[in-house]
């Protein structure tokens, strides 16, 4: 149960960003936040397709944007009020930067990736 709250902020977190415009959802809007190099975090739902999963993880590797695993469909969309998604993409740095603590304090839905880019 000690995991609850972190994955209640997580989502209220995501809630909060796409109420302030700062999410983009969906596969066409998140990979032009990946490449135009907007997005400061992508979250990929655990119970996406396989092919979705490789698509997204590859690309978040090749462009150096962290990903996670986190959540299913149907709850990311809710959060963000919207249908189920797929994948999402968090286009504000400070936002990004709170959920990846919140997702890392929490350790649920796998292990964060990304963690390569240099400063």
């Amino acid at each position: 149960m000690q995991g609850r709250p972190n994955r209640d902020r997580v989502l209220s977190m995501l809630g909060l960003a796409t109420r302030s415009g700062n999410v983009v959802s969906g596969g066409f809007a998140t990979e032009e936040a990946v490449k135009r190099g907007k997005a400061y975090l992508v979250i990929i739902a655990e119970d996406a397709s396989g092919n979705t999963r490789k698509k997204y993880s590859n690309m978040c590797e090749f462009y150096e944007v962290p990903y996670q695993y986190y959540s299913v469909k149907d709850v990311l969309g809710h959060a963000i009020g919207k249908e189920e998604r797929s994948c999402l993409a968090v286009t504000d740095e400070g936002f990004a930067n709170s959920i990846r603590k919140h997702l890392v304090d929490s350790k649920v839905g796998g292990s964060e990736h990304g963690e390569n880019e240099s400063t």
